[in-house]
């Protein structure tokens, strides 16, 4: 038997009609999400428990969403969430922790704080081009608390650690973990995705918004700091980073996808900056003035063979990544997709109907779930990891196992998290409440693609977390974007273009940062110091993204 889904499910009992009322019940799931991570601090497994619970409840009781269907759509969204989402994040953090094990971090870490003593260049090298490079293979907090702990270590004014590698970490955050959020956004957004298409075609739009403002965040880091004038002592430092970092996010994420953008960005920025520093230094060295200046700038302590070493399990990552998502790879693989499990969702697929006006007609809701253990990225960065195991001194691919087992332990609240996240994403989805607030926010009309970015800021807000933002939001964003009129792969990306100028306040973000700075119970301090920044930033994508819609129509792919 077929349930059929309801948009307005409060119109009938109350007589209220346009959506509007229904909207507020169904947001009820975010508001405790809201309530739990902001007010309450609550750590984010709990906060995901109770708005899943809460959201499986609503579906049932007011959207009169049988109990079974109910309960079944949750545990396919955290399926998704386990494969392929968790496999990537847990494989990125493994090869992370053994470096950190092997002691080639620290090897990392002195060749980047090595090659100046200005502040403002540490900065930039440190908290925006090294933290891209982690977020695009870690992502998940992971880059906060290593770039502010670097900074403290180097001397860094505490708050301004913290507060700097917020603001920095906006430019990589939607491509990352090795492209996660992207990959969310393109399954839980509805919109065709055979063969990854939509995946990437998202991937191309947020390469032609991210960049926008990717460009301007060193000089917004530096600013920040030190003034517009001290900055402009920096300005070739500051022009070689953004250029280096924009333009090859540009052309990876419309060229090679979703899962390279941050780390190959990175990669040249730092080759960029290191180039640079060979023919220019700055005429005035910049410490803040509470701080204690270091006797000389912080010396090389390794050779050049020992530094190239350290950072080769990256290297070797990047790589396979990178044949991991060429054509000729795939086409290679498709002997193996007989290994594959691809199958309509048991007791789900078929056996829901989406009904106008949120469809032009009626149409049978997809539920279908692909586990594909081969061609997964999460896979690449495993062989990576085994082969990194041999490379790095001292280590042996039992150590490395090790790691692993206790990667996943260290994960596993992260884990619960995420499946719990995709579980409520696809409650939502399934039993119309997406649908729901989709249907209200065609109320702005034709200015919608300016409210859209809001969304993603909000849900990562919430969440902490591009990627659960984009499996909350991303099929209201392709829902509303039909209903109104405008482009629904120019709304999902806008998702999580916005979002990444929410992760700064993110209470998750700003606990991580105080923790690794050594400032927990100020986090109020920190959430002042970077919440004017986080509108700022915000304001500009949603400007990007009516502009094109409209006028600029034609820069989308």
């Amino acid at each position: 038997m077929v349930w059929t889904q309801v948009y307005d499910p409060l119109e009938k009992m109350l007589g209220s009609s346009g959506y509007l009322l229904s909207a507020l019940v169904a947001a009820i799931p975010l508001y405790i999400l809201f309530y739990m991570l902001a007010v309450k601090r609550a750590a984010g497994h709990k906060a995901a428990f109770c708005g899943t619970l809460a959201a499986v409840l609503l579906a049932i009781v007011a959207w009169h969403m049988p109990v079974g269907l109910a309960v079944n759509a949750t545990v396919k969204g955290a399926a998704f969430g386990l494969f392929p989402i968790v496999w990537i994040i847990i494989t990125a953090v493994w090869i992370y922790n053994m470096t950190v094990e092997s002691g080639e971090f620290e090897i990392i870490k002195n060749s980047l704080a090595s090659m100046t003593d200005d502040r403002r260049l540490q900065a930039i090298f440190i908290a925006f081009a090294f933290g891209s490079f982690i977020e695009g293979t870690a992502g998940f907090g992971t880059p906060v608390a290593i770039t502010a702990a670097m900074l403290v270590g180097l001397g860094f004014n505490p708050l301004y650690a913290a507060g700097i590698c917020l603001i920095a970490n906006t430019a990589p955050v939607a491509f990352g973990a090795i492209g996660v959020p992207i990959l969310v956004a393109g399954a839980a957004s509805g919109l065709p995705n055979a063969n990854g298409e939509a995946v990437h075609h998202i991937s191309q739009i947020v390469g032609r918004q991210l960049p926008f403002l990717s460009i301007i965040v060193p000089c917004w880091v530096s600013v920040t700091m030190c003034g517009f004038k001290r900055s402009l002592e920096v300005l070739p430092a500051l022009v070689v980073a953004g250029v280096c970092f924009a333009g090859t996010q540009f052309w990876t994420s419309n060229h090679l996808g979703p899962y390279l953008p941050d780390i190959l960005s990175a990669m040249v920025t730092i080759i960029g900056l290191i180039l640079l520093l060979r023919v220019w230094k700055p005429k005035n060295i910049f410490h803040f003035p509470d701080e204690k200046v270091s006797e000389g700038p912080v010396k090389s302590n390794y050779p050049g063979g020992q530094v190239i070493r350290a950072w080769m399990p990256y290297i070797i990552l990047a790589a396979l990544v990178t044949v991991w998502g060429l054509p000729d790879f795939k086409a290679a693989m498709k002997p193996f997709e007989g290994w594959a499990l691809n199958i309509p969702w048991p007791g789900l697929h078929g056996a829901i109907e989406k009904m106008p006006p949120l469809v032009k007609a009626a149409s049978v809701y997809a539920a279908t779930y692909s586990f594909n253990f081969i061609t997964s990225g999460g896979t690449a960065i495993f062989i990576a990891g085994v082969i990194s195991a041999f490379v790095m001194p001292g280590y042996n691919i039992g150590r490395g196992f090790a790691c692993f087992v206790r990667t996943i332990f260290q994960l596993r609240y992260p884990i619960a998290t995420i499946a719990m996240i995709l579980g409520l994403a696809e409650i939502m989805n399934a039993s119309g409440m997406s649908g729901t607030l989709g249907l209200a926010f065609t109320m702005t009309g034709a200015l919608y693609p300016f409210f859209a970015p809001l969304l993603g800021w909000l849900g990562v807000f919430l969440t902490g977390s591009d990627t659960s933002s984009n499996a909350l939001f991303a099929n209201l964003q392709a829902t509303t974007a039909n209903q109104v009129g405008v482009d629904p792969y120019l709304t999902v990306a806008s998702n999580s273009s916005g979002g990444v100028t929410g992760k700064m306040i993110s209470p998750q973000s700003i606990s991580v940062a105080t923790s690794a700075t050594g400032m927990v119970g100020q986090e109020g301090n920190l959430f002042r110091f970077t919440v004017f920044h986080s509108l700022a930033m915000t304001l500009v994508v949603c400007i990007i993204t009516l502009l094109q819609a409209y006028p600029l129509k034609w820069m989308l792919p």
